[in-house]
């Protein structure tokens, strides 16, 4: 298989399964072994991975574009006029901010040690991804069912960000997922299924950029051919309009219907891995 090839298939996979409660980590683990991918190429790579999550980011920021600037500008409005008040924009912006804080901290304070213990070429590594899946996608579907669903965007408390901003931090462990987290944080905090999405979708923009950044860090000193800077580009673009795509469908899928079909999907993907490492794959 082209690197190009490998660029456009992992950049697809990486901007679907980040916004869709599936787990992007997950499947960006397991993808060079149930793909077979020549573990000597980009492809898998750091550098690979931080452009790929920068291809996210940009879809967020497309996409949520006029959310962003509104919000912006209403939160420095109340830096300047050192005051809230009933603006529901202001209101909105420093509950994103606080909800943001817990997975920084807990990001920074605990990434090192779950790479080393949760990523890797294993078969143990493999397996405690498939029950991440599992338990992930439970949580889910019983928070969807048990949760009251009656609260809107305007009826987010300090509380309630924070248990979500909380809840980031568990897509630390590949298998978990980021949006898969914060939907289930939100949905059993009382969230209606639109809003619990939407809120994470936001809530992922200012992680997003400060992981982005950080991760970037390491992009310095790289030394990458012309083919590989085409293959960063491509799989780029690939990630930042997948990415813009999961975020419409999944907008539009939960005004209507259940997250029950990702549940079921991510017990099915569990039980393929599991399969696959008891059969020798």
């Amino acid at each position: 298989m082209g690197e190009l090839v490998e660029a456009i298939i992992v950049g697809v996979l990486q901007g679907l399964t980040e916004f869709l409660p599936v787990s992007s980590s997950g499947h960006l683990e397991l993808a060079p072994w149930l793909f077979g991918f020549d573990s000597s190429r980009l492809v898998g790579t750091l550098a690979f991975d931080v452009f790929l999550h920068l291809g996210t980011l940009v879809a967020l920021l497309v996409y949520f574009a006029r959310d962003w600037v509104r919000l912006a500008r209403a939160w420095f409005a109340s830096i300047g006029q050192r005051r809230i008040g009933d603006d529901p924009d202001r209101r909105l912006a420093w509950l994103l901010f606080a909800a943001t804080i817990p997975a920084a901290i807990i990001g920074l304070a605990f990434e090192d040690a779950i790479e080393a213990t949760f990523h890797g070429d294993s078969n143990p590594v493999r397996l405690a991804i498939a029950a991440a899946l599992f338990v992930g996608g439970a949580a889910l579907l019983l928070a969807d069912r048990l949760g009251r669903g009656d609260r809107s965007l305007g009826g987010i408390t300090l509380p309630v960000a924070l248990v979500v901003g909380f809840s980031q931090a568990l897509a630390l462990m590949p298998g978990i997922s980021r949006s898969g987290a914060t939907i289930t944080a939100g949905l059993a905090m009382g969230l209606n299924r639109e809003t619990a999405a939407r809120f994470s979708f936001l809530l992922a923009t200012p992680i997003t950029l400060g992981a982005g950044l950080w991760g970037s860090r390491h992009l310095f000193g790289e030394s990458l051919t012309a083919s590989e800077w085409t293959a960063m580009a491509v799989g780029f673009l690939a990630s930042m309009l997948a990415g813009m795509l999961a975020i419409g469908f999944l907008l539009a899928w939960l005004r209507r219907r259940s997250v029950l079909v990702f549940s079921l999907y991510r017990f099915a993907f569990a039980a393929a891995v599991v399969t696959l490492v008891l059969s020798g794959r």
